[in-house]
């Protein structure tokens, strides 16, 4: 049986990475994209879904506040990379809650749910909570980035530095760098606390690059791999204590 799905996300990458996925699933038909709340509105009543794939930050209205404008609700999986409307999410009785990035079996994984939902059901908070815990901490080993009019993996492990440019930032590895759609802020986010450090409020590092130390004063300046010289500020020393033995 054929079932009618919406991808809502105002991030194209998000939404090709989601049209990628769902080719795993022809049961599944997608029959719009929205990048903005008025937008979904407008395709969820002209087509009816049954099954929507919801960011929730998104321009105009977010992905709660559409939801809130709706008499009847679909099915739900939301994919997002906040977790702090996970229980908003789990009242609304949303099938799943992805956090970004997710992989390609943690996106089955939910769409395999809604074949559970063919009748009304109180979700358990208790378990998706928890697995939303788990889910949080894990990080990709690999990463989409942005090379000419295309993305390619990139290899977690390569990157040696991550340097904030304006709104966006900049991946720094040996062969070459690439712009990203994200802050540092938000980059950070995404990457594993225990293996990229913020020494610098513009600066992210890998710490498996660090191939030197220099104290500099109140502060210590890091030779990485590829020979360059970073400089860790005053207020993020204690970060490189930590890694003197």
């Amino acid at each position: 049986m054929l079932h009618k799905a919406l991808v809502i996300d105002d991030e194209a990458p998000a939404r090709k990475l989601l049209q990628e996925y769902l080719s795993d699933f022809p049961e599944l038909i997608v029959v719009g994209e929205a990048a903005n709340g008025v937008d979904a509105l407008r395709l969820i009543a002209e087509h009816e879904p049954e099954i929507i794939f919801l960011d929730i930050q998104m321009p105009g209205l977010t992905g709660l506040e559409v939801l809130a404008r709706l008499d009847e609700l679909p099915m739900i999986i939301f994919t997002t990379a906040y977790d702090q409307y996970a229980l908003e999410a789990f009242e609304l009785h949303a099938v799943d809650y992805l956090l970004k990035p997710y992989s390609k079996s943690r996106f089955a994984r939910a769409v395999n749910r809604l074949s559970l939902r063919s009748q009304p059901a109180q979700p358990n908070v208790a378990r998706l909570a928890q697995q939303l815990r788990d889910d949080s901490t894990r990080y990709p080993d690999r990463i989409m980035v942005p090379r000419a009019n295309k993305y390619v993996a990139l290899p977690v492990a390569e990157i040696l530095c991550i340097r904030a440019e304006g709104d966006y930032s900049t991946i720094v590895t040996p062969e070459r760098t690439f712009l990203s759609q994200y802050s540092l802020k938000e980059t950070e986010q995404r990457l594993d606390p225990a293996q990229f450090l913020r020494i610098h409020r513009s600066t992210i590092i890998n710490r498996s690059a660090i191939v030197e130390i220099y104290r500099e004063g109140h502060g210590y300046d890091l030779v990485l791999s590829n020979g360059e010289l970073v400089r860790a500020s005053r207020g993020f020393a204690e970060v490189v204590k930590d890694l003197l033995f």
